[in-house]
């Protein structure tokens, strides 16, 4: 029995059909980079202090000292959320009493900002916090907002995996296209924290679903050699060319409302795609579609100058396929044998942690030193050498041993940076980019690895279910920044042990470098490697398959 890939061979691996798929699907992740990280400057919190009200009836001087000092950062600043009680400061005033030299300030009784806050419009003009005033005693408004967001790509996650598996992977894709842009296009008329937060949910749902439909499209549509650089420079880099793009936004657009607004509308540029990119026919045939699938391989033969074979997809070739493949498939299947079950909760505990180290680092930009857009940019341009380098890793080395240096390197780095002297702070930049690099190469690999690891007929499922615990380490994400305003180096100190925890996770996986593209479960149980029993009369032959991968490819299809 044949293979999809030997199937289609006749196509070649980059003719035009397969260059017009690659960098369509690839382009659909841009606005995915743009509403990722958004929140970064939409719920950006600027240096506030309490309002002094106008009437207040306070002399010049005791207005500038109605905000007791604090020590922040090792530095005096004046307090973000209190101020000493108007009634009184206005007695002194009024008998004429000075701040200081007349009256001890430290001992004076301080009170909430009763009146509101005022806001510093260096940075930003406007954000989400200071037009909600999600400071001081709301302040946990903030991160929650972002868990929010990020509690919906872990509902997108579940649920996208199964629609996509279900209804087809373009259907998928354009669905949550649009349902994203459409929701953030309600953002922009939020008149109410609840209301930005609830849409933003729905936003995060659409923002992960069509980023996990398009990868595995991908990976379906085009052959191996490509397939890799798909994955990694393809979609990656994509993603990173729309992260780029949000400080630069972001820099001339201070304004929320009207920066949102700029993020969402280059959304509406994919409709035209939905009569370009094709339905996977992989997908197809594991429903049974086969003259569907037929007629988008001839189709991408003319596309390509080919003249296709009279028989492109033999019945009869594929018939044991399409009997297994006829057969509905759940989540539960992930969990089916001892071999996809491993895997299983492997990954899920790989992404996790990952996604703690990716997403803090992201969303930390702000707290480090310097500019806050010049920082974000760099934190986006860091991507583009992460995902170069683990395409090479990937052409040339096994998926594990990559995976476990990257992590490697990424975890010490962060651990490192709580030794570095306070007053060299462009070295504390550099190691945290470089930690932002390791960590960024390794969720690049993974991607790869996981749709390896998983057949066709649960693939989107299997790396959607992933996705789905990687989030649930992305929600935690905002509070390990959060944790920064008790000690600076916690959340490094944190984001680097679990790091370095992952690296020695991935070693125990199974090595999928080498081997073929499985389509059924069946042919996934023979891509073993977690443990390996003594060889056996029964068992020996399956034994020489695992020990000899080559023959293995060349046998088994």
């Amino acid at each position: 029995m044949r293979d999809y890939d030997e199937a289609t061979a006749f196509l070649g691996e980059w003719g035009r059909f397969q260059r017009l798929v690659f960098f369509l699907l690839s382009a659909s992740i841009i606005p995915n980079g743009f509403n990722g990280m958004s929140v970064v400057f939409l719920a950006g919190t600027p240096e506030h202090r309490c309002v002094v009200p106008r009437g207040a009836n306070l002399s010049g001087e005791w207005r500038n000292a109605s905000i007791p000092l604090e020590l922040r950062g090792g530095q005096e600043a004046p307090s973000r959320c209190r101020r000493y009680r108007l009634a009184a400061l206005a007695n002194f005033s009024a008998l004429g009493l000075r701040p200081g030299s007349d009256v001890e300030l430290e001992a004076l009784e301080q009170e909430p900002c009763l009146d509101g806050w005022e806001y510093s419009r260096d940075v930003y003009h406007s954000t989400i916090v200071t037009e909600w005033n999600l400071v001081c005693a709301n302040d946990w408004k903030g991160p929650l907002s972002t868990s929010l967001f990020f509690v919906g790509v872990l509902l997108g996650s579940f649920i996208s995996g199964q629609l996509s598996d279900k209804f087809g992977r373009k259907n998928v894709l354009f669905a949550t296209l649009a349902m994203q842009t459409g929701f953030s296009f309600m953002q922009v008329f939020s008149t109410s924290w609840e209301m930005f937060s609830v849409l933003f949910v729905l936003v995060g749902m659409g923002q992960i679903s069509n980023y996990v439909a398009a990868f595995v499209l991908g990976t379906e549509i085009l052959g191996k050699s490509i397939r890799v650089l798909f994955c990694t420079l393809g979609v990656c880099i994509f993603y990173a060319f729309g992260y780029m793009l949000l400080p630069l936004f972001a820099f001339f657009i201070r304004d929320w409302r009207m920066l949102l607004l700029a993020l969402t509308l280059p959304g509406l540029l994919f409709i035209p795609l939905w009569w370009i990119i094709p339905e996977s026919p992989r997908w197809l045939i594991s429903q049974g579609r086969f003259q569907e699938a037929e007629d988008i391989i001839r189709k991408a033969a003319k596309t390509n100058g080919i003249t296709a074979p009279d028989v492109i997809l033999d019945p009869s070739e594929l018939q044991d396929v399409n009997s297994q493949k006829q057969q509905t498939y759940t989540i539960l299947d992930l969990m089916k044998t001892r071999n996809i079950l491993t895997i299983t909760i492997m990954s899920v505990l790989l992404w996790m942690i990952i996604s703690v180290g990716y997403f803090g680092l992201s969303l930390d930009t702000p707290n480090l030193h310097g500019d806050v857009y010049v920082n974000c940019f760099l934190s986006a341009v860091i991507e583009v050498p992460a995902y170069i380098i683990s395409w090479l890793l990937l052409r040339s080395f096994p998926r594990r041993y990559s995976m476990a240096a990257a992590l490697f390197l990424g975890g010490c780095v962060l651990l490192f940076i709580q030794l570095v002297p306070s007053h060299i702070r462009l070295l504390s930049i550099f190691l945290v980019m470089l930690g932002k690099f390791g960590i960024t190469s390794a969720f690049s690999m993974v991607y790869v690895y996981t749709a390896e690891l998983y057949p066709t007929v649960v693939r989107n499922m299997g790396v959607g279910a992933s996705s789905m615990a990687s989030r649930l380490g992305s929600i935690l994400s905002p509070y390990f920044v959060y944790l920064g305003a008790y000690d600076r180096f916690l959340p490094y100190i944190l984001m680097g042990s679990l790091t370095v925890l992952s690296g020695i996770l991935t070693l125990f996986l199974p090595e999928s470098y080498g081997m073929p593209l499985p389509d059924t479960i069946d042919q996934m149980l023979r891509v073993k490697g977690l443990e390996y029993r003594p060889p056996s009369s029964s068992t020996r032959d399956s034994k020489e398959e695992e020990e000899n991968p080559e023959i293995f490819k060349s046998t088994t299809f």
